[in-house]
């Protein structure tokens, strides 16, 4: 999840790449895992999604303003000479027009702070990668969307920040980053839930490293950049209802006049470090029966402490309250796995029914397998996250895809996605799980669900969401489903080949991208297959049954090389778009809105950079 990516490397290095399969058309021969060539609405042609994207609108969101923070960390490391777009940091120099806390002089997170820290001015943020979106209950026009806000892609150095709409998606007048935080060199992981009062969470996981040259340095203690910070710790922000500039009173950042933390790992816990953290709010007034909900507001917090490298899943709650405060949170609870199930969990994505059961999916990559193969499970809880129980297990043997894509080198994100029905079928709630399965040698999109609260996932249900007819990967599935039942997957995927010239080549950036570890064609990509990036989305009813083919929700192809953030340090080959993107649907079900990344130059992003650009289609 674009967490402390050490971690995430702890897995993806083990797995090794599997040998592609002899590309040919769908569907795939016997004996391929379950969905693989399972494509109920067909294959699509190229030209055909590619002119799908017509009913779709697309908004540059983070261009429309320029956010400046003073970071813990200065970073200037860039690369000589300049290639892929990149830059360096740079002073904001005055360019900034948010109305947020710029940093003019240090933050107060920052006053404990080693000489030599923090930044000696504001910087400017170039970069919004990996993103999340929510939708305001009480308003459906008010949109909040939170991403990575990186004032350097090449070292590695964010913030998380925030982008505002009140008129549905179409101006994002609000931004900037998240404040409390700026003591640690990044704060990571976007996701956030809206209480029934409007009030806006946003977790967070701050953590510190230093620069030792080009790479990152985790030492713990007085070599930190903040030594009177822990080192990591997974917390909460809140937006205030009713805020309508990116003031640092509009967020509520400590709780009975301390930070609001959930979880703490300092100098003392070496060893231990908290990843992939997510947060959801059970917003049911009412149950099913009418009655009264009495587990309504309870806020569900999940994230795993990696210990030695085997991760561990937690969850703590609390009840937000109308004034944006909520009650303690509860003391962690460790999350369950199925009997001889070795820990190697990762990826909790919790989500609540109408009935206030929460459920949550977890993703095992078992340490005594070198790490080659997924197990995907769901736990449940009935009485508001005290006690915990396996549901089922969704599958055993899923193949995840290499570290990074071949051709480039974008990285692997998250490996499956989760959801919950809001329209029972036989009195149950359906539970919907996406993943990606990499077996045929190209990484493929799965859905499939459980009609009896996770207890069992019928094989006949696994379906290939991405009808792209040449094998090219398609990744990052993130499910959402609407109030009337419609299930939605959105995903990005390389099924068009990068620009071959003309005004799409120039303003996609392509003869920017001149160095590529990972790819032995021509650079520039000019015409390059399985390349280039765009987002995607398929619907379904509640049964699986497709509602029509893949459309495209990107209006143009883009390069994802250009401006890529380096989690493993500038001379590392791993590169970033994200380890997820936002997919909600409108509380009437009419609509559905994305947030993903875009370097494409619409006219107001010059630099190629990495952009969140929100994608509207009406379901139909």
């Amino acid at each position: 999840m674009g967490g402390i990516d050490l971690k995430h490397r702890l897995f993806a290095l083990a797995i090794p790449v599997v040998v592609a399969a002899a590309a040919g058309s769908w569907p795939a021969a016997a004996g391929t895992p379950p969905g693989i060539g399972n494509i109920p609405q067909g294959t699509q042609s190229d030209s055909a999604y590619a002119a799908s994207v017509a009913g779709v609108t697309n908004v540059f969101a983070t261009t429309q303003r320029t956010s400046c923070y003073r970071p813990e960390v200065a970073y200037f490391g860039t690369y000589s000479p300049e290639n892929d777009g990149y830059s360096g940091m740079s002073p904001c120099n005055g360019a900034a027009n948010t109305g947020e806390n710029i940093g003019t002089t240090p933050y107060a997170t920052q006053a404990g702070s080693n000489p030599g820290y923090p930044a000696a001015s504001p910087m400017l943020v170039k970069d919004h990668s990996e993103s999340d979106i929510r939708i305001d209950p009480n308003n459906p026009l008010h949109l909040i969307g939170t991403s990575k806000w990186l004032v350097s892609p090449e070292g590695y150095n964010h913030l998380l920040g925030f982008f505002e709409s009140w008129d549905g998606g179409q101006t994002w007048p609000v931004q900037g980053h998240i404040p409390g935080y700026e003591g640690w060199t990044d704060n990571t992981d976007p996701v956030g839930a809206f209480d029934t009062y409007s009030n806006f969470y946003a977790i967070n996981l701050p953590y510190q490293f230093f620069y030792k040259g080009d790479s990152h340095d985790f030492q713990t203690g007085s070599a930190e950049p903040n030594p009177t910070l822990p080192n990591d710790v997974i917390s909460m922000s809140v937006r205030k209802a009713g805020s309508t500039t990116a003031a640092d009173n509009t967020w509520i950042v400590t709780h009975k006049n301390q930070p609001d933390y959930i979880a703490v790992y300092d100098s003392n816990s070496l060893g231990n470090g908290p990843d992939k953290e997510w947060v959801t709010i059970d917003t049911n007034k009412t149950l099913p029966n009418g009655q009264p909900n009495p587990k309504v507001n309870t806020i569900y917090a999940m994230w795993v402490d990696f210990h030695s490298p085997t991760p561990v899943p937690w969850v703590s709650t609390a009840t937000a309250l109308p004034d944006g405060t909520h009650t303690d949170w509860s003391a962690p609870v460790k999350l369950p796995s199925p009997p001889h199930n070795p820990q190697g969990v990762t990826y909790l994505l919790p989500h609540v029914d109408a009935n206030g059961v929460v459920y949550t999916t977890l993703t095992n990559f078992n340490p005594k397998k070198g790490y080659c193969c997924v197990q995907i499970f769901v736990d449940k809880s009935a009485d508001a996250g005290k006690t915990w129980s396996v549901a089922g297990i969704v599958g055993s043997t899923i193949q995840p895809p290499p570290l990074e894509y071949a051709n480039t080198q974008l990285r692997d994100g998250i490996e499956n996605s989760f959801t919950v029905g809001a329209v029972p079928i036989k009195g149950v709630y359906p539970l919907y799980v996406s993943y990606e399965d990499y077996s045929a040698g190209v990484d493929n999109v799965i859905l499939t669900a459980s009609y009896d609260g996770g207890t069992s996932w019928n094989q006949n249900t696994f379906v290939q969401v991405n009808d792209n007819a040449s094998q090219v990967d398609a990744f990052q599935p993130n499910l959402t489903a609407s109030s009337k039942g419609t299930i939605s997957v959105a995903f990005y995927d390389r099924r068009l080949n990068c620009p071959s010239g003309g005004g799409e080549a120039r303003k996609a950036g392509i003869a920017l991208d001149t160095v590529n570890l990972n790819y032995s064609g021509s650079l520039p990509p000019y015409g390059a297959s399985n390349y280039c990036v765009n987002s995607t989305i398929q619907f379904y009813k509640e049964d699986l049954t497709p509602l029509g083919h893949n459309i495209r929700t990107s209006q143009h192809t883009w390069d994802p090389q250009l401006n890529e953030p380096r989690p493993a340090g500038l001379n590392g080959v791993e590169g970033f778009i994200g380890d997820y993107y936002g997919n909600i649907i409108s509380a009437d079900g009419s609509t559905d809105y994305t947030t993903s990344v875009s370097t494409y130059n619409d006219g107001t992003n010059p630099s190629n950079q990495q952009q969140q650009v929100v994608a509207t289609i009406s379901i139909p």
